[in-house]
């Protein structure tokens, strides 16, 4: 009973083994999607800056590049993507806004999701938020009127 068992157990996991999946090739004339830079730095700002920044990119591949996707590693980080098709050779831009009411170091991501040959592609805003420091009311006079 036991040797069965485990020949049931040996033959599940070389069936495992077997059926993954093939890599998908490459489409030579895929869309390819070629960012200026693939990290943003916002720098050292101010609370409550121009949290606004782009990331600029062109299309060298041979079809139109559609992207179908564009999120932010959380609620602080807005993408907006193009919706219409980049044609081959064409430029875009992603915008990316940053919630800068948040003190504090950030690093962030923006994953973009597209019919390119490289389907998932993350770009990455960081920088530090600095506190607005405004000045206290004066205290009372003790005593007085």
């Amino acid at each position: 009973m036991k040797k069965l068992f485990l020949m049931l157990i040996l033959a599940g996991a070389a069936a495992t083994g077997y059926s993954q999946d093939a890599p998908k090739p490459v489409d030579p004339n895929a869309p390819d999607l070629k960012f200026e830079n693939t990290t943003l730095d916002y720098g050292t700002i101010q609370q409550d800056a121009d949290g606004n920044r782009e990331f600029k990119f062109t299309n060298t591949g041979k079809t139109p590049l559609i992207i179908s996707s564009c999120r932010g590693s959380c609620g602080c980080t807005v993408p907006k993507c193009p919706t219409e098709p980049i044609l081959p050779g064409a430029k875009g831009v992603i915008k990316v806004h940053y919630d800068t009411h948040r003190v504090g170091p950030f690093t962030k991501t923006v994953t973009v999701t597209s019919n390119a040959k490289n389907e998932n592609e993350t770009l990455k805003i960081t920088g530090t938020i600095l506190e607005n420091k405004t000045e206290a009311a004066p205290a009372p006079a003790a005593g007085g009127k």
